[in-house]
């Protein structure tokens, strides 16, 4: 048995089936209005698609500015805060840190430490005196809490008074003039009551030990006495 064709393939006005008696006229105006639904239909959906299109991109937008704020100040804090790596001048750079892996550790009676970083050639200050020094004061981390490198201005106190802390005080005692050396000063040779911490500074705790790298430049009444 032959099959009857598609409706679909038949043209419009076509006297078969479901068309038999209905005016072509009737048929073209049921299409026209189909295909003006339809349009509709299409119109009203890009609309809805261009709202939800305009709210996701604006809330991933914002999105995209508030992590992008995020990593800006967690740089920022980064920075400010002193974790490494630090753009900040210091007594030992990279090379200097290498070599002094091979340089002998010396520990005092008192529990000091201390590696010469570069051994003076100029004479030791006696107890009493004026000393002219450099110095970095680090946490056991190498987060740096003080340095007189960054104030520009070589930091003068009078070794043996009781002016520094205890560490700083023996350390730069056993130095000459031109010599830079880093000190392990233990808690009990550091601050007692500990520092609070400075804006970008890390903290140092109560008897917590600290690390300092001195430059001894030079002995003011000594030279002055030559």
């Amino acid at each position: 048995m032959a099959s009857s064709p598609s409706s679909t393939l038949l043209p419009l006005g076509s006297a078969s089936g479901i068309h038999q008696g209905i005016s072509s006229d009737k048929i073209r105006s049921l299409v026209v209005r189909c295909m003006n639904a339809n349009i509709s239909a299409k119109e009203w959906r890009m609309k809805e698609y261009a709202k939800e299109f305009n709210l996701t991109g604006r809330r991933e937008m914002i999105g995209l500015i508030c992590g992008m704020s995020s990593l800006v100040i967690d740089a920022l804090d980064a920075k400010a805060a002193g974790l490494p790596p630090e753009d900040k001048p210091r007594l030992c750079d990279d090379a200097c840190e290498k070599e002094l892996e091979n340089v002998p550790m010396v520990t005092t009676e008192s529990g000091l430490q201390y590696k010469d970083i570069k051994v003076g050639g100029g004479p030791s200050p006696p107890i009493g005196f004026q000393v002219a020094a450099n110095y970095v004061a680090m946490v056991p981390s190498g987060q740096i809490f003080d340095s007189s490198l960054e104030k520009n201005q070589l930091y003068i106190f009078r070794v043996g008074s009781g002016q520094v802390i205890k560490g700083l005080d023996e350390g730069i005692l056993s130095m000459k003039v031109g010599g830079k050396r880093r000190l392990y000063i233990p808690g009990p040779l550091a601050f007692p009551k500990g520092l609070t911490s400075a804006p970008g500074r890390p903290r140092v705790a109560p008897n917590s030990p600290v690390v300092f790298d001195v430059s001894l430049e030079y002995i003011p009444g000594l030279e002055d006495e030559e």
